[in-house]
């Protein structure tokens, strides 16, 4: 399993995305080391397959992503010098999601520099989401053991 035949698979699926994706599809992605971005309602990104996470994004927003998941500062104890370390440490080589709000038609589309493949969500014959579909292996971070 690749990006593209995942995204390929994913394509025109009905909004809600989360009814549509198959439990097969995203252990699939989760063992192919792919990641499925799409959008939840009108103010959430969500992350299936290797990383299970999601962000709250109304009108708009960015996550920042590696190879260990979704980097979220707010869950960082300010009082943990170790962990404040590790965070700074992960966003040095952590990646962008941009998530845009009411843009060519959609919803939601997805703007990165990660390699990514696309696929369209439909609410009924309306444009809600332009989902991607990338590989933890194209992220600049490295996973930690």
């Amino acid at each position: 399993m690749n990006k593209e035949k995942l995204a390929a698979e994913l394509n025109d699926i009905q909004y809600p995305a989360h009814r549509s994706i198959t439990k097969e599809q995203i252990a699939e992605a989760k063992n192919a080391g792919l990641v499925i971005v799409y959008g939840a309602s009108d103010d959430l990104m969500e992350f299936e397959g290797a990383i299970r996470d999601e962000l709250g994004c109304n009108n708009g927003g960015t996550a920042w992503v590696d190879a260990n998941g979704l980097l979220d500062r707010s869950q960082v104890d300010d009082g943990d010098d170790q962990a404040i370390a590790n965070f700074v440490k992960r966003m040095a080589t952590a990646e962008f999601i941009n998530a845009v709000w009411d843009v060519d038609g959609f919803s939601w589309i997805y703007e990165t520099d990660i390699p990514h493949a696309t696929f369209n969500v439909w609410d009924g014959e309306d444009g809600y989401c332009r989902g991607i579909v990338f590989a933890l292996a194209d992220l600049k971070s490295q996973a930690q053991p």
